[in-house]
């Protein structure tokens, strides 16, 4: 049998922008591991961001941190964190622009001290969601976001910033240069503004061919989709690159296929149409 594997984003891909997940996209990734094919997720989302219900399908492994670190099993094999001067030279912008952000290590999620009021403020916004104060505090967004420790400067893989200002993303990557990756944000909610940061060269895509190269997988037998700027890499390197319907220009044209939608078993359709599930 010829062994394929599978690269999964999360938002919006497996779940939509409430988290609901398709029951054919549990049942086309656990029928394809049950014909020995791995399936991983590639997301980025820290280990601890990602939602029990996703968990619960069951994967192999993960890409996490658009990049920053990959585990199989349990088993972190990949890690690629920023060096100490890049963190602090992308925080000094990020104040500079007074946005609110939050950073990722493997396993952490570290909140600047305001991002979840301004959190709580888009989710409101953006969704048009109807909640009291009590509720939008206890909302697992707002409530992830509520800074607990002092941020690190240390193994932090990726920075995501929020800023209700439009202007601001642009602003952000053209101060951080070359030697930063500043790709829009992949989360629904977060607001036009906001955006993700890694350093230059740390992507999904070029993770995934680290990956690839320890588990003596072909490239070519590989399959990855998803639906946001972080997810293009991913679909440059894979042999097959989806695309969900609601993808931009940008991401569509670099992928070799588009499915239906997430609610519209986007992933079985996926998976039955290369033989996975």
């Amino acid at each position: 049998m010829r062994r394929r594997v599978a690269f999964l984003d999360i938002d919006g891909t497996i779940a939509d922008g409430a988290g609901r997940i398709a029951e054919s996209t549990v049942r086309a990734v656990r029928d394809a591991r049950a014909k020995g094919h791995l399936v991983l997720l590639s997301t980025g989302r820290a280990l601890v961001e990602i939602a029990e219900p996703v968990r619960a399908i069951g994967f192999d492994g993960a890409v996490t941190t658009g990049g920053g670190y990959a585990a199989l099993g349990d088993e972190v094999v990949i890690e690629r964190p920023m060096p100490d001067d890049l963190i602090a030279e992308m925080l000094s912008v990020l104040h500079e622009y007074g946005c609110e952000y939050y950073l990722q290590s493997y396993d952490g999620l570290y909140p600047s001290d305001g991002v979840h009021v301004l959190a709580g403020r888009l989710l409101t916004e953006v969704h048009g969601l109807q909640m009291t104060d009590a509720e939008l505090r206890a909302h697992p967004r707002v409530q992830a976001l509520t800074q607990r420790e002092p941020v690190p400067t240390t193994g932090i893989a990726k920075g995501a910033f929020l800023t209700d200002r439009i202007d601001v993303h642009q602003r952000v990557a053209e101060r951080l240069g070359d030697r930063f990756h500043v790709f829009t944000g992949s989360i629904p909610g977060m607001g036009g503004g906001s955006g993700e940061i890694t350093a230059a060269g740390v992507n999904k895509g070029t993770t995934i061919l680290q990956l690839l190269a320890m588990l003596d997988i072909d490239p070519a037998d590989a399959i990855g989709i998803g639906d946001g700027a972080n997810d293009v890499e991913m679909l440059q390197v894979c042999g097959v690159g989806v695309a969900m319907p609601h993808a931009s220009a940008l991401v569509r044209e670099h992928a070799d296929e588009v499915t239906t939608g997430v609610l519209d078993d986007g992933v079985w359709n996926a998976f039955a149409r290369h033989g996975l599930a």
